[in-house]
């Protein structure tokens, strides 16, 4: 088994964290020895990215809104290095984690348009005790931010419940988490979208599976979170 580590300056924007994302080799390779890897890749951006590089993959029309509207270049950033990492490494499967579903099906999407060969599996979102997904960004919250963090969770929670249950508007949908949200002083909303999991356009009505999708600001930390829910069967 092989696992990359590889912060990639491509997909930060101007003025993001790129500079004090959390960085822990030692702690990586640690957990990766004990999790049963083989082999672990840690290249440097100067490997990665050549001078003059000047080539990018971009996927069109699932990268235009989410996460995109307020990080601009973040998916060709991020496209563009796993398909390298994918022709260095040549991986028969790579995992990527649900918390964060645009990037997971836009590579899926990716894998698929350019017949690279890799099956993209994604894994579950793993989850503090509270329910907040693990990020290396949590480290930036306050003891005030963590408190009211996993509100989050709880949010896209009650809106499986309602989709399973058998609401289908999801602007409904997006009111009711928009207003669970609230309730915590420090959370400022990024977005909230109900989207296909096919194409992850935002639907007019949920009749088949969804994501239910959020983004926030917990002072200077920006936490993502979301469900997969299909509609309650006729």
């Amino acid at each position: 088994m092989l696992m990359s580590i590889f912060v990639n300056p491509t997909q930060f924007a101007p003025g993001e964290d790129l500079e004090r994302y959390p960085r822990d080799l030692q702690r990586d390779l640690a957990e990766a020895t004990a999790a049963g890897v083989d082999i672990v890749f840690h290249p440097a951006a100067e490997e990665m990215y050549a001078p003059g590089h000047s080539t990018w993959v971009d996927v069109e029309g699932m990268t235009d809104h989410m996460c995109a509207a307020s990080r601009p270049g973040h998916f060709r950033g991020v496209c563009t290095v796993v398909t390298k990492l994918f022709g260095i490494c040549t991986p028969d499967r790579a995992y990527f984690g649900q918390k964060d579903a645009q990037q997971a099906f836009v590579i899926r999407r990716m894998v698929r348009d350019l017949d690279l060969g890799t099956d993209v599996v994604v894994c579950p979102t793993v989850r503090e005790a509270d329910g907040l997904a693990m990020s290396s960004r949590n480290v930036f919250l306050s003891p005030e931010e963590r408190g009211q963090a996993p509100v989050l969770r709880r949010a896209l929670l009650e809106a499986e419940a309602a989709v399973a249950a058998g609401m289908v508007d999801p602007k409904t949908v997006v009111a009711a988490i928009r207003t669970r949200l609230a309730e915590a002083a420090l959370v400022s909303v990024d977005y909230v979208e109900v989207v296909s999991t096919d194409d992850l356009r935002p639907v007019e009505k949920i009749t088949s599976e969804v994501l239910v999708a959020a983004a926030v600001w917990m002072g200077a930390t920006r936490l993502i979170d979301n469900v997969v829910v299909a509609p309650a069967a006729p």
